[in-house]
Parts: structure tokens; C-alpha cells; sequence
């Protein structure tokens, strides 16, 4: 079975680089058939941020992300645990019973240096010029003198001895190919299992990776570093490893990477903002989707290169293409990532969130839906209306249309549907200042109010905007100029759709009171 893991670390709230990280193993493991499950990596007390687990799990509940496997929620309560427990601070004995079969097969040791001797070996080997970060000290003890230390409660940290690399496939990515081999970049023989008892990445992830049987591991770019060091301990153990894909990350607009503790990256954010949940992923899944590249065989007759030449397979989607979930599960490919750090463009997002919502005001119910989501936000902001009413808020979305972004702006963008226009305001000034005379102004409204009077029975705001255009023609005002006026006095904003969908939803009593003459 193909199964994926998300595994984030309970260090704060869940960001837009773990919502696309989760997507990705969400898009991979159905594309494939397969499933994903939830592990909580919490092994470092030190940068725990109480509520951080509940915060993923909210997220990913509101996005849509159902994991396969993962502690229980109050959304969603799994039958099967027989891959838990999904949370590693649970899992301590596997860590330490896979260090014990290193230290019993001789890839690993114990090191029993206090922090002041490593401190002071780094300095020396600094000093020498010597590229290693430790000088394999604890190597040189016997394993009667280490078990002998050990058992008397000396404090030790399980090292890998990479003294000898072990025999194995070169490291491949299915984002990058092939790598080229990195032992030289990697610390000098690892920390595998602290003092405290606790794991360090290398060890849990490796451990965690094989029990659960999983077979494709996503993670960030800053891991690649690493893969060689991981690879090394899947030798030693005589296990097989799963398949890598080291996922560039996300930045900042500003290009700055993207992190927790800054920027406008938190999913709660765009939860709070009304965000369409399918609009974030449409836009967090296109960051970095690039075309699939294969590569070409070479030539006898060409020369030789280190760079093999790349053939495109699959062309890359716009950056907007607007993408429905089974859209995303159909078209992505892992090897179609990019291999460069991608940022977020929040005017992308606005267009596809304007886009996403058109999808399901089409659908069935869905305006329905969509007006009850938005019901109790109109209601707080106009109180006192009595026309905030759930279908009212559905005419006033299909008028709306592509004029909405975000549903939460309904009452920013139209309130003239909810409340009489304010004509003080500075915006309805302006607009009533292209008629300085109030006298004609009252003789074009009187005009108006009578055609609305004649049309009152059977109200076709179509044809009333077809005899107040005849009305304009008749009375010579600037085409400009009259409806200019009109719309400051039905709407008292400068921007909105066009006048026939206001009065067809305001009707004749409300557009009447609006146009009727009175003091301004």
C-alpha cells in the first residue's frame, strides 16, 4: 500500500508551507491510490507552543484534508490505530531499542563528552583548520568501558559512526534526480539519540518512516542536507528506504522565507478572513507546479556533459489555473515540482477565490450554502436591517457576482442593500456635486419617482431602466451626469453592479423611498 506521512512539529500554528506540504501528500496519495496519516513530531519540548496540535488539526479539517490515520478529533474518529501512536514523545522505546541495534551492530557508539569538552574539541579542531566538527574521542573506549559508564547513570549521546560509509544506491529525489554524494557536508557522526533519552530527527524520522510502512516521504528543501546521513542509517539497519521528494519552500512576497513567527502566512488568518478553503489550496498547490522534464538519452556522437539534457513531457499549468481538488489529484506529479523556492502572490489568490466561489453558487444549493455562511456576519454589521434575510443575501450575492472576492466583504461592498445609503458621505457628495442645482435635481427624481409609481404592480426593473433612459434623452442632462446622480441616491457609492440588478433587488416600495425628493 502506498502511504504518505504529514508530520509537522507542534512548534505553533499551522502555516501556508505545512497546508501545501499536507496537500501534496494528500494529492500524491490518492493520485496513487493510496493514504496519509497525521504524525505529530514533538519530540523537542523546548519549542512546544501549547494549542499547536489542535491548531493543525483545525486547518486541516477546514481545508478539507481528511488524513487516512492520526489521532482521533472531535471531525473525524479513526477505527483503524494499528499505525499509531502518532505522536512521538509516545514512541520513546522504538527509538531507543533502534539505537541499541546500531550500538550492537557497531554503526553507532556512545559519547559520554560533556558540552564544555565538545566545546572545546570544536575550538581546537577550528583552530587546526579541520573541516570535521568532532574528533571521534568516545571511538577510542571499549564497549566492556561503555556499557560499564552506562550502567553507572554517566550521561551519553548515541552517535553515528560514519567512519565507514555503508554500501548503497546513490541518493536520488524525485524532485531533484540525482544528487551528488554530500558525506563530506554532514557533521561529524551524527547525534542520534540525546542525553535525555529523546531522539534527534535523523533517528525518530527513520524509525517512525519504516514501523509505519511508509512509502513516499515529502519534506522541506532544508532536509536534502541530511538524505545522505538518513540513507546511511537505513544501510546500517538493512532496511529499505522510502522514496525522497524534498519540496522547495515557500516564500514571502518580499522573498523572504517564510516561517510561523512571521508574516501573513498563519492558516487561522485566512480562516478568520472567510478564505475559500478551496481557493487556498488551488493557490498554495500551483506555488512551484512546473512542467515534467524527462531526460534525454545521450548521443554517441554528442560530446559528453556533467548536465544531462532535459526534454519536456508535461506542460506546467497557468499560475491561476482555477483547479478543483480532482482536477489537482488527476493533473499533479511530484516531478513537476519545481527546484526553486516559489512566494505567494496575494492578487493570485483573489482571483481565484472570486473564482472558486462562481463555482458553487452554480452548483446546487450552493448559493444557499454559501448565503448561510455569510448570514451572521451581515446580521452583526446591520443590526437593526430588516432586509437581512437569507434570500435577500442570495439575490444580493447574484448581483454581486464577480465583484466578490471574499464573502466576509458582502457588507462592505454593497450595504446600500441592507441600510439606506448615507448621501452625507464624502463619496456621495462627490457624485451629487455633477448636479450642484437641488432644484434639478429634485425635478429629475420627481420624474423618476412617477415612472416608479406607473411601474409599481408588476415591477420589471429592466423595463424601468429602459423609461429612464427615455427620461434622461427627454430631459437633455448628461448622460454622465443623470445616472451618476441616480446611482448616489439609490446606492450612495461610486462602484457597484449595474443599476437595473439594484432595483431589481431593492423593488419598488425601497426604490421609491430612495428617489422620492427630500433634503440632502
Amino acid at each position: 500500500m502506498v502511504l504518505l506521512r504529514f508530520a509537522p512539529s507542534p512548534t505553533g500554528p499551522l502555516h501556508l508551507g505545512g497546508l501545501r506540504m499536507a496537500l501534496y501528500n494528500h494529492l500524491v496519495a490518492k493520485k496513487l491510490n493510496g493514504k496519509w496519516l497525521l504524525r505529530i513530531e514533538d519530540t523537542d519540548s523546548t519549542r512546544f507552543v501549547p494549542g499547536s496540535v489542535d491548531g493543525i488539526r483545525q486547518g486541516l479539517a477546514w481545508a478539507g484534508l481528511e488524513y487516512d490515520y492520526g489521532a482521533s478529533t472531535c471531525l473525524w474518529t479513526f477505527r483503524d490505530n494499528s499505525l499509531g501512536p502518532y505522536f512521538q514523545t509516545e514512541r520513546l522505546d522504538l527509538y531507543r531499542s533502534y539505537a541499541n541495534r546500531l550500538l550492537d551492530s557497531g554503526h553507532a557508539y556512545r559519547c559520554f563528552c560533556s558540552v564544555d569538552k565538545l566545546n572545546e574539541i570544536r575550538e581546537r579542531l577550528a583552530r587546526s583548520g579541520s573541516s570535521i566538527s568532532y574528533d571521534k574521542t568516545c571511538t577510542h573506549i571499549s564497549e566492556e568501558e561503555s556499557n560499564r559508564k552506562a550502567r553507572a547513570g554517566e550521561k551519553f549521546v548515541v552517535r553515528i559512526n560514519n567512519s565507514h560509509a555503508p554500501e548503497r544506491p546513490p541518493a536520488r529525489d524525485l524532485v531533484f534526480g540525482r544528487l551528488k554524494d554530500a558525506h563530506a557536508s554532514l557533521s561529524t557522526d551524527s547525534v542520534l539519540l540525546k542525553s535525555d533519552g529523546f531522539p534527534t530527527y535523523h533517528l525518530a524520522s527513520v524509525a517512525d518512516d519504516h514501523e509505519m510502512g511508509i512509502t513516499h516521504v515529502l519534506r522541506g528543501e532544508e532536509w536534502i542536507t541530511s538524505l545522505p546521513l538518513h540513507l546511511d542509517i537505513y544501510a546500517h539497519l538493512k532496511l529499505t528506504p522510502p522514496l525522497f521528494a524534498h519540496v522547495p519552500i515557500l516564500l514571502n512576497p518580499d522573498g523572504t522565507k517564510m516561517s510561523k513567527r512571521h508574516g501573513d502566512v498563519q492558516v487561522l488568518d485566512y480562516m478568520r478572513r472567510g478564505w475559500e478553503p478551496s481557493a487556498i489550496l488551488n493557490w498554495v498547490a500551483l506555488a512551484g507546479w512546473g512542467a515534467k522534464h524527462h531526460e534525454a538519452p545521450s548521443s554517441p556522437s554528442s560530446p559528453s556533459s556533467s548536465h544531462p539534457v532535459l526534454v519536456k513531457d508535461k506542460e506546467a499549468p497557468e499560475s491561476t489555473a482555477v483547479m478543483t481538488m480532482d482536477q489537482m489529484i488527476n493533473a499533479f506529479d511530484l516531478e513537476m515540482l519545481t527546484q526553486r523556492s516559489s512566494s505567494l502572490d496575494p492578487g493570485k489568490l483573489e482571483y481565484l477565490n472570486r473564482h472558486h466561489l462562481m463555482m458553487q453558487w452554480t452548483q446546487e444549493d450552493g448559493l444557499q450554502r454559501l448565503a448561510e455562511r455569510v448570514h451572521e456576519r451581515v446580521k452583526e454589521t446591520f443590526p437593526m436591517s430588516k432586509y437581512t434575510s437569507l434570500p435577500m443575501i442570495k439575490r444580493v450575492i447574484q448581483v454581486l457576482e464577480q465583484r466578490i472576492t471574499n464573502l466576509q466583504d458582502i457588507p462592505i461592498l454593497a450595504p446600500y442593500f441592507f441600510v439606506e445609503p448615507d448621501l452625507t458621505n464624502a463619496e456621495a457628495q462627490r457624485m451629487l456635486s455633477v448636479m450642484p442645482s437641488e432644484d434639478e435635481r429634485r425635478a429629475m427624481l420627481g420624474y423618476l419617482v412617477t415612472i416608479v409609481d406607473a411601474e409599481a404592480d408588476n415591477w420589471d426593473a429592466h423595463h424601468v431602466s429602459e423609461r429612464f433612459a427615455e427620461e434622461q434623452a427627454r430631459s437633455g442632462i448628461k448622460r454622465g451626469h443623470f445616472y451618476k446622480v441616480l446611482r448616489a441616491y439609490l446606492t450612495g457609492m461610486k462602484d457597484g453592479p449595474p443599476l437595473v440588478d439594484v432595483m431589481s433587488v431593492l423593488g419598488p416600495e425601497r426604490t421609491r423611498l430612495r428617489l422620492a425628493p427630500s433634503s440632502d
